[in-house]
């Protein structure tokens, strides 16, 4: 590859795009009378130095990442229960501003580490001085508590260079386990949760229109 920074500008243009379209939607939502079902929206675009490493390790040529490696450019969109999810997911399908490729449930089929998201592959259109270009992107869609669990299981992973000890490996096996069981407790309390959330925005406004 002799220019990384022009190869990964349609990555981080889409990143940046879906980002504010994806924090659009959400924002909709709050201004209505709908449970808002993304949390918060975020986004990144791999390191040269991870593309490199994933590249060999998954024997792809570097003249071929474009169109193997789906994961150069992700985003990732939180909730706060389960069944946001199915949501979120049914409103990445009906958009028209770009096409899903590939869809991936590690929800119902978790990984063997305990690993539990739901991923979409999308193909976004960029607008650039050259031209459209298509781009692969990767959406993840999970609740906090999924999230919680995986942004430790990466960092562990980073720390023993993706050998994790057994005994770790399996607390937290455990640790996913018990997450999935918070979030089927909280799906099952979700109207009261949503009702308190109402009371709180709604004192919140009481007060502030109260100060002026």
């Amino acid at each position: 590859m002799s220019n990384w920074d022009t190869f990964l500008t349609p990555y981080v243009q889409a990143v940046e795009e879906l980002k504010v379209k994806l924090k659009g939607l959400r924002e909709q939502y709050q201004l209505s009378s709908k449970h808002t079902p993304i949390e918060f929206v975020t986004g990144r675009v791999k390191p040269v130095t991870s593309i490199l490493e994933k590249a060999q390790r998954k024997n792809i040529p570097l003249d071929r990442i474009a169109r193997e490696m789906q994961d150069i450019a992700g985003v990732r969109l939180v909730c706060q229960f389960v069944n946001d999810i199915d949501t979120i997911v049914e409103l990445i399908r009906s958009r028209s501003d770009f096409k899903v490729m590939e869809e991936r449930d590690y929800i119902k089929r978790k990984k063997e580490s305990g690993y539990r998201s739901y991923h979409m592959v999308i193909e976004y259109p960029v607008h650039t001085i050259d031209g459209e270009k298509y781009v692969l992107v990767e959406v993840q869609v999970r609740t906090m508590a999924m999230n919680f669990w995986a942004t430790i299981e990466h960092s562990l992973n980073y720390k023993y260079s993706g050998e994790i000890p057994d005994e770790v490996k399996e607390r937290l096996q455990r640790a996913a386990e018990a997450a999935f069981k918070l979030d089927e407790e909280m799906s099952k309390i979700k109207g009261e949760v949503r009702e308190a959330q109402q009371i709180i925005i709604k004192n919140r406004e009481g007060s502030s229109r109260s100060t002026k």
